[in-house]
């Protein structure tokens, strides 16, 4: 590769890997009120580099949470615009004795960058400046147009930047939007995430007495709102993996033969997945679909969590006045959020055993998408990557939701184009998260020679 802007990032490699750590220190867990400060720290950051490298307009846009960072660059005559998006924000570290180096310390080991948020998504959002930065110092100027949009709720459900994006269209103006959190399918193997499922997350209430009561004096009398809660949850899928709510398949549109050929190709080895991974005795799921279509064309229902009643040491014999469960849908292309939401809220308030009041709640929201992969800028990506990667690149879906892209498809009417860089085992959301240290740096040259690419 000849561009001058890789030679730079290659240059400025060590320096670019320094900044990132200095960013990974920051604490910034958008879901916990303890660490505001630390949020608006980390978009400070990125603003104060955004200003440095020469971008404009720089600035925190507010929100009723976390804030936005928002900068431009809009000289390229007659070139398409991009809207390069990631987030700032991360999840709790917890559990934090199963670290082997502390979280907000970024420590290199066994070429990796290990720390919270290293790759979902500082990582990422970090190789977009530098390739953004590399462009400017080498040519003083960007082959296309930028718009860059910065959120720190994407953990916590995005709310701000998705008001943001659908109350001032007309500020985000692009042609496509580029987002990098996302994943390699297999190491070295260049991958654009074609598609994303949505989702739905929700709370299921359930009141018995009016007050907690002593099992002794009333058990056998008085509803118990767990069981009751266990009693609905177990009515929502079947020992297969079937979900029960009625009419819950009906809208899906399935992939092609040509996209499940695909997949076929890819190098998967499921017993690995399943032991390095997945780490269970076995898979589950709907019998008759094959692990990848499973995660990323076939909608779930899942129990995250049941909060309530005593779970103290000890005992306390008490009868809970009421229960609640998280519970959350992936939902596949042909399914819409509403829709679904009222299918199973009308399922759970059917269900319900007696003696029981239930309140069933939608907490938030995400479209499924896919991204034609004929249009102009996957295509560009895909020459871009081929150049970097040496290799061919692949088409692939996530079983994960980013929210965001379908708020660019609704509101801006602009594609996106999802070149990520982590890796199956970076342990995102987990203990001992990672970005591997080449993917950082091949990375950045896969996004400076894809900006390249999309000005053709």
């Amino acid at each position: 590769m000849s561009s001058s802007a890789v030679i730079y990032a290659r240059e400025n490699h060590a320096r670019f890997l320094e900044e990132l750590k200095a960013l990974l220190r920051i604490p910034s867990i958008s879901t916990l009120p303890e660490h505001k400060d630390d949020c608006r720290k980390a978009a400070q950051f990125v603003a104060a580099e955004l200003r440095r490298m020469g971008m404009e307009h720089v600035r925190l846009i507010e929100t009723e949470g976390h804030p936005l960072v928002y900068g431009d660059c809009l000289h390229a005559a007659a070139k398409p615009t991009a809207l390069v998006y990631g987030h700032y924000d991360v999840q709790p570290p917890d559990p934090l004795d199963e670290w082997h180096s502390p979280p907000f310390e970024p420590t290199e080991r066994n070429g990796n960058l290990y720390a919270r948020g290293a790759v979902d998504d500082k990582g990422q959002v970090w190789a977009q400046v530098k390739a953004l930065e590399s462009l400017l110092a080498a040519n003083h100027a960007l082959p296309i147009n930028v718009r860059v949009l910065f959120e720190g709720e994407e953990e916590v459900g995005g709310e701000g930047i998705a008001n943001y994006v659908a109350s001032k269209p007309s500020d985000l103006k692009a042609d496509f939007a580029l987002v990098s959190d996302t994943e390699l399918f297999a190491p070295g193997l260049p991958t654009l995430c074609v598609g994303l499922r949505g989702m739905i997350y929700t709370e299921i209430e359930v009141r018995g007495a009016k007050t907690d009561l002593h099992s002794g004096m009333y058990g056998g009398a008085a509803p118990n709102p767990f069981v009751a809660l266990a009693q609905i949850i177990a009515k929502l899928k079947d020992e297969k993996g079937h979900i029960l709510v009625p009419g819950f398949y009906d809208s899906i549109v399935p992939p092609s033969k040509g996209e499940l050929a695909a997949w076929r190709s890819l190098p998967f080895d499921e017993e690995e997945y399943r032991k390095s991974e997945v780490g269970a005795k076995q898979l589950v799921g709907e019998q008759g679909y094959s692990v990848l279509e499973r995660t990323w064309a076939r909608p779930t229902l899942d129990v995250h969590g049941m909060p309530g009643g005593f779970t103290g040491a000890g005992a306390k014999t008490v009868i809970p006045a009421k229960a609640t469960a998280k519970v959350s849908m992936r939902l596949v292309p042909g399914m819409t959020p509403a829709k679904t939401f009222a299918l199973y809220k009308s399922y759970v308030e059917k269900i319900a055993p007696p003696g029981v009041d239930v309140d069933v709640r939608l907490i938030h929201t995400g479209d499924a998408c896919l991204i034609p992969v004929d249009n102009q800028y996957i295509q560009a990506a895909t020459r871009a990557l081929h150049e970097v990667w040496g290799r061919d690149t692949v088409f692939i879906r996530s079983g994960g939701s980013i929210p965001i892209v379908g708020d660019f498809d609704r509101h801006l009417g602009v594609p996106s184009v999802m070149m990520g860089f982590g890796l199956p085992d970076d342990n995102l959301h987990a203990p001992n998260e990672k970005f591997n240290l080449k993917n950082f740096e091949l990375g950045i040259e896969s996004l400076i020679r894809f900006m390249e690419e999309a000005a053709v």
